[in-house]
């Protein structure tokens, strides 16, 4: 496994990081064939030895199921990275969208990045993973209701107590890391970013490279789509999230696939699959720290990690983007 550490700081993260998200079943259509304990500690013995959650995946569960799978693990092998500022439980700060929890309850999210609401959220996460420390504390989305200093005087406080290490952002713009930088010293910003969604490279990437920030790529497979698993008539539970999103319409599955199919030979040069080819592609990017991918199950967490181990070389990324550049996907205008 390769490790790098995130800017200017001594954390050391796993090129592959677990993500957490779809464990916590809320957004990925409930928990059904979820063993993300088991898929977490298989990724351990293969090197991936950070981890990514948040709160608000499963309202708490994918926390949860985060400190059981470290329980017994020794702490300083094991980086956990957590956010906050998105909340089910109260209706302060700004409404952000509705979800189903997985109880099949409908759940109202709001932004709220208050002092006090970080506080408890910390004491909240750090209780669910059993840890006295998170490696890496990172508020999940600006919140425009309160002052970005009072959020990031939260989090140094909690830093000078000792139960965070490292302060991050999640999907900020270079404008917002730059407003927040003023107050405190950020390590990173974690994004959304594949082969198929690269806006981050025209201000984000360009800004974390010349101040040296980290960045995690989220959804770096862009949620499936680029395992060459999904066919034409790709159906999810309804309370999936990718349920009707333009992603996954017909003609955007049959591109990729043939995309993918390109560049098959590479991957079986390699005795890869796809899927480690573009983890590999993605974490060979300029500014790109890490790659977070989630499993559910110990078969998909172990492929993810052997992404870890591939190498491609330059003539090989070359053919890469040249058949990536042939993908025009559509995405119609909503009415």
């Amino acid at each position: 496994m390769e490790y790098r550490k995130i800017g200017k700081t001594d954390l050391e993260l796993s090129v592959i990081t677990f993500g957490a998200w779809a464990a916590g079943g809320m957004m990925w259509g409930g928990t059904k064939q979820n063993d993300a304990v088991n898929a977490i500690r298989a990724s351990y013995d293969m090197g991936v030895t950070s981890i990514d959650t948040a709160p608000v995946y499963g309202m708490g569960y994918s926390e949860q199921l985060v400190g059981e799978a470290i329980k017994g693990l020794p702490r300083d092998k094991v980086q956990i990275l957590t956010k906050y500022g998105l909340r089910w439980d109260t209706t302060e700060g700004e409404y952000y969208f509705d979800s189903v929890s997985n109880e099949g309850k409908t759940v109202h999210i709001y932004r709220n990045a208050r002092k006090e609401n970080i506080i408890q959220e910390c004491e909240t996460s750090l209780k669910l993973l059993g840890t006295d420390y998170i490696d890496l504390y990172q508020i999940h989305w600006y919140d425009p209701t309160t002052p970005v200093g009072e959020s990031m005087e939260a989090v140094s406080r909690l830093m000078e107590q000792g139960k965070v290490r490292y302060a991050g952002v999640c999907n900020y713009s270079a404008d917002q890391m730059e407003e927040a930088a003023a107050f405190i010293d950020l390590a990173s910003d974690q994004l959304p970013y594949s082969m198929l969604r690269r806006g981050i490279e025209d201000e984000v990437v360009p800004y974390c490279i010349k101040h040296n920030k980290g960045i995690l790529a989220y959804s770096p497979l862009q949620r499936g789509l680029l395992t060459g698993k999904m066919k034409p008539g790709q159906q999810f539970d309804p309370n999936d999230s990718r349920t009707g999103q333009a992603w996954y319409l017909d003609e955007n599955i049959v591109q990729v696939n043939n995309f993918l199919n390109r560049i098959r030979p590479i991957a079986e040069a390699h005795k890869a699959s796809l899927s480690q080819v573009v983890l590999r592609w993605t974490v060979e990017q300029p500014g790109i720290t890490v790659a977070l991918a989630g499993a559910r199950n110990v078969a998909q967490a172990t492929e993810n990690a052997r992404a870890g181990m591939l190498k491609l070389s330059p003539d090989e990324l070359r053919i890469i983007d040249t058949e990536l550049s042939k993908i025009n996907l559509v995405f119609p205008e909503k009415k």
